[in-house]
């Protein structure tokens, strides 16, 4: 991808990652233009104006959109780029990063992610899409989703701690939800935990919540967490980093082009992003996006 006047779109979240995002920026910056790249170096005051620059630069016609920041910025970047052709780069700077550990692009070293984007290798994964919405991750549709909705409104403390907190202030208070999934046409009702519709296979900083799951096999993997107790639901979030919660007679798995999951009074997150309330129909669409990786 090095050249005289081969251009680029650079959009940060300068506030990811504690501050982080900033820091990267002007490091990958630096060693873009050392490249030869012309960078279109963008910051939004918010995720509309973000999202109207990422816009802009596609329809421009950038070599690649590449952005600074954790999996939100890849989500708002993917809403730009799907269907494009026109490659999304990283360089990660956010606190969970799950999009960068797909790819296997450098989650701490910012000139080494830009090296990624200069060298300008490519290929296509699929995303999931719901209505005119897409995301790369996973949709976290029960307990997960309702933690992520108290700690945003958490203004303290930063940072995982805040996960923490609400997780335990969450598990005090839930109950499993009565749910009716409808996974390629086939009606499952069932009280659970949590539904997870994952495209790849890990959120939240590498829960590997829908373990096994292919960024280009076309399909979506769907896991449900039946009723526990909130002893074993304690228990049971460290073996989300190993995938081993598999093994739990409580995990149930599921492979699907459409999933459509509803349940009473939850919002769905993707990409660790407020997405919708459910009900929600989510469908697999193979190689929607390029990626430089």
């Amino acid at each position: 991808m090095a050249g005289s006047s081969r251009e680029i779109a650079l959009l940060t979240n300068p506030t990811a990652g504690q501050g982080r995002g900033g820091r990267y920026r002007a490091a990958a910056l630096g060693r873009f233009r050392d490249a030869g790249l012309v960078v279109r170096d963008l910051v939004g005051r918010d995720a509309d104006e973000a999202l109207d620059l990422a816009r802009s630069a596609v329809a421009d016609g950038v070599e690649a959109l590449v952005v600074c920041g954790g999996d939100g910025m890849a989500h708002l970047g993917v809403q730009a780029l799907a269907g494009t052709g026109t490659p999304l780069g990283l360089v990660p700077a956010g606190t969970g990063n799950d999009v960068a550990r797909y790819l296997d692009i450098p989650r701490s070293d910012p000139l080494a992610a830009a090296d990624r984007v200069i060298a300008g290798r490519t290929r296509t994964i699929d995303l999931a899409r719901c209505g005119s919405k897409w995301f790369v991750t996973v949709l976290a549709a029960g307990f997960d989703a309702i933690v992520n909705e108290r700690a945003n409104a958490m203004t303290w403390p930063r940072g995982q701690m805040r996960y923490n907190l609400a997780t335990l202030a969450e598990l005090r208070v839930f109950e499993p939800l009565p749910y009716v999934i409808e996974v390629d046409g086939r009606r499952i009702r069932t009280d659970a935990m949590l539904v997870a519709v994952g495209n790849g296979p890990s959120f939240g900083g590498g829960l590997r919540i829908t373990e096994g799951a292919l960024l280009d096999d076309g399909m979506l993997d769907v896991v449900i967490i039946k009723p526990l107790s909130k002893a074993g639901l304690v228990r049971a979030y460290p073996r989300l980093f190993k995938g081993t919660h598999t093994q739990l007679p409580q995990y149930e798995h599921h492979r699907a082009r459409t999933v459509t999951v509803a349940a009473p009074g939850i919002v769905s997150y993707a990409d660790g992003e407020r997405f919708g309330p459910l009900p929600l129909t989510v469908e697999a669409v193979p190689g929607a996006l390029t990626v430089l990786a």
